[in-house]
């Protein structure tokens, strides 16, 4: 009787809502009528008992025809309706109500330490950059320093020379004019 009521309700495009008291534990949940091959979704609602809190669980246990998500979402009864939370998984399970909130803290705290352990990272590297700027700059100004000194010597050198050589040429004028006066 209640396959044809059912049938009937399917034929006639009629949704309908049928709900299930099943007892769990098992590794398939079934419904004591035997009626859920007749479904074309089926939601199952799980207490989930973990660290000492008990929440619930949805997840879609069939959906023919449409594509389903298979993780299990919490979800909560609020003064506004039925809360369902996002997906979260942590330390390879699902994580609910408080342990999902104090994980969910943690790994916000080890981003922010990440984060500052970058921004010292680059802090560091623009300290080293700085530094490498002012020995280069040393460095340069070093030789620039003897740069001029070593120019300068040369310029003094080739005056020398230039002068060695004015000397020569005065000396030269001279005896070749002795050797004439002899």
């Amino acid at each position: 009787m209640l396959m044809r009521l059912i049938d009937l309700l399917k034929s006639t495009y009629i949704t309908t809502l049928c709900t299930s008291l099943t007892h769990g534990g098992h590794d398939l949940e079934q419904t004591e009528v035997a009626l859920t091959s007749l479904m074309d979704t089926w939601l199952l609602v799980r207490d989930i008992e973990y660290n000492g809190e008990r929440t619930r669980g949805l997840y879609v246990l069939k959906s023919r025809g449409m594509a389903h998500s298979n993780q299990i979402r919490e979800f909560l009864i609020t003064n506004k309706g039925i809360d369902l939370t996002d997906v979260y998984v942590g330390q390879g399970m699902v994580l609910t109500g408080a342990a999902r909130k104090v994980q969910e803290m943690k790994e916000e705290a080890e981003a922010m330490a990440r984060k500052e352990e970058l921004e010292r990272v680059k802090r560091e590297i623009e300290r080293k950059r700085l530094i490498m700027e002012a020995k280069i700059n040393e460095i340069r100004s070093e030789y620039e320093s003897a740069r001029e000194e070593l120019l300068a010597s040369v310029k003094e050198r080739q005056l020398k020379e230039e002068a060695l050589a004015a000397n020569r040429s005065v000396i030269a004028g001279i005896r070749k004019a002795d050797a004439s006066a002899s």
